[in-house]
């Protein structure tokens, strides 16, 4: 069944989140700040994992040593102009906000429980959609693959959405849509594409979701709010700028 992973994703965020709200409410404010930053290290290590994909053989033989860097760099350039210019981070905020009134109504906090349960829905869509797994996964899924990738990235946002929501709460719970909408979306291109990207587009995409993981980790850990969300169309510009380069070399 085409979408399956993805069902199986969102359904792992979600209880994820539940029994993390349920256990983190008992927890004091310090054991909620040491998860979080353990969390925030954790990321910082996956996206430093994945960053090293620009000395991926294919991508290196595809477009030259040196200039897997460059690509990336360009990827984040203009997927940081173009995300700026859309707004992508205020949006998402926007959306949050929506989601806190619509899911969240009555309950006490005012703004303050605004404003965490926003942090929760844009950090945790940040970490949950901009991973490699998160677009491979649904790929593979679309062309009829199998969901093994899918699998594993519902264990791992399983455990990471209890994590985040026994801080940020159900803000956490409502990031499943984000990843319903995105993974959805990249499982409908594999359906209609027919066949997976090139290696070399693959790494640099990989590479570049590796430096806004680094972003988020950052986020996390409150060393800098890096504006994430306003560089996510560089996951889309990465490939594209690999496969023009590889047919210029």
């Amino acid at each position: 069944m085409v979408g399956l992973g993805t069902l199986l994703n969102v359904a792992a965020i979600l209880v994820g989140s539940a029994v993390g709200v349920l256990f983190g409410e008992r927890l004091p404010a310090r054991t909620h700040r040491v998860i979080t930053d353990a969390l925030g290290l954790v990321v910082l290590v996956i996206g430093g994992l994945d960053v090293a994909a620009l000395l991926d053989p294919d991508f290196v033989a595809a477009v030259g040593a040196r200039v897997t860097l460059l690509i990336v760099l360009g990827a984040l350039l203009i997927g940081g102009i173009s995300g700026s210019l859309l707004d992508v981070e205020a949006r998402l905020d926007g959306i949050g906000g929506k989601l806190q009134h619509w899911l969240v109504r009555g309950a006490s906090g005012g703004t303050e429980s605004r404003e965490r349960f926003i942090e929760g829905f844009v950090d945790a869509s940040l970490l949950f959609c901009i991973g490699p797994l998160a677009v491979l996964g649904p790929l593979q899924d679309g062309l009829g693959r199998g969901i093994d990738q899918l699998a594993l990235k519902s264990v791992l946002d399983g455990f990471a959405a209890m994590a985040f929501a026994s801080t940020l709460g159900w803000g956490v719970a409502a990031s499943a849509l984000s990843v319903g909408v995105w993974q959805g979306t990249f499982t409908i291109i594999g359906a209609l594409a027919g066949s997976l990207l090139p290696a070399a587009a693959v790494a640099s995409l990989t590479a570049t979701g590796g430096v806004l993981l680094l972003g988020v980790g950052l986020r996390l850990l409150e060393v800098r709010r890096v504006p994430v969300a306003d560089l996510l169309p560089a996951l889309l510009v990465a490939p594209l700028l690999t496969l023009v380069v590889s047919r210029l070399v």
